[in-house]
């Protein structure tokens, strides 16, 4: 019986997704490259060591990730620091169901765990989870497993017991291939054919994941 699930982060509890997009391309413009919508779609929740070869390959070896990264995270710190930080709707309502039904709840972001704290405290949810890990603890980030598989070690819990909740197509592929269950909330693109084969569930919001769970409400399957 599945009692523990694990939340992706941006896009999925949080809504700033949209905000890497733009500041993917700000960011790249100031280093004098002309990024695209689609290409900065591709980056989300991409961990560096498939993320870097990538740019590269798109703006020729001269592309400095590390540089354009941390100038994305400036500007979008900068962002956010004047807007604040937006749950995405029902996060709160399901991570109170999810307590109240003695589910085991964690975090596997490609956020930084300090940072991926501070944005859960920020938005009032931090008390609900059990356990925070993030990409920059393991080797690989998303779309490979090895986030999900640690997590899952650190929780004591076999992959195939777990349901992961994510927003992209990076993670959703690094979940499945994990092993674990797992729910699709799109956020910016919808799945296609070959994602959707890898998904238990697709829902239009969180509010709709206590019924996956209860196995009343499946959103649509595969």
């Amino acid at each position: 019986m599945i009692k523990t699930v694990i939340f992706d982060l941006d896009g999925t509890l949080i809504d700033t997704e949209k905000y890497f997009k733009v500041f993917w391309r700000k960011a790249a413009e100031a280093f004098g490259f002309d990024m695209s919508e689609k290409q900065a779609l591709e980056l989300r929740s991409l961990g560096k060591p498939f993320a870097a070869p990538l740019l590269q390959t798109w703006f020729g070896e001269g592309f400095d990730y590390l540089a354009v990264r941390d100038k994305r995270r400036q500007l979008m710190k900068e962002y956010l620091d004047e807007v604040g930080l937006e749950l995405k709707p029902g996060a709160k309502e399901a991570l109170t169901w999810l307590k109240q039904n003695h589910y085991r709840v964690a975090l596997a972001t490609a956020t930084p765990v300090d940072r991926a704290a501070k944005h859960l405290r920020e938005t009032g949810i931090y008390e609900y989870f059990d356990m925070i890990v993030s990409a920059a603890q393991v080797e690989r980030g998303k779309p490979a497993p090895d986030v999900y598989l640690y997590a899952c070690e650190q929780l004591g819990e076999q992959p195939e017991d777990c349901i992961a909740v994510e927003d992209s197509p990076n993670g959703v592929n690094s979940a499945h291939a994990a092993g674990l269950q797992v729910v699709m909330v799109p956020d910016q693109t919808e799945p296609d054919e070959d994602l959707k084969g890898k998904l238990y569930a697709c829902i239009a919001s969180l509010e709709d994941l206590p019924g996956v769970l209860e196995g009343g409400c499946m959103g649509f399957l595969p």
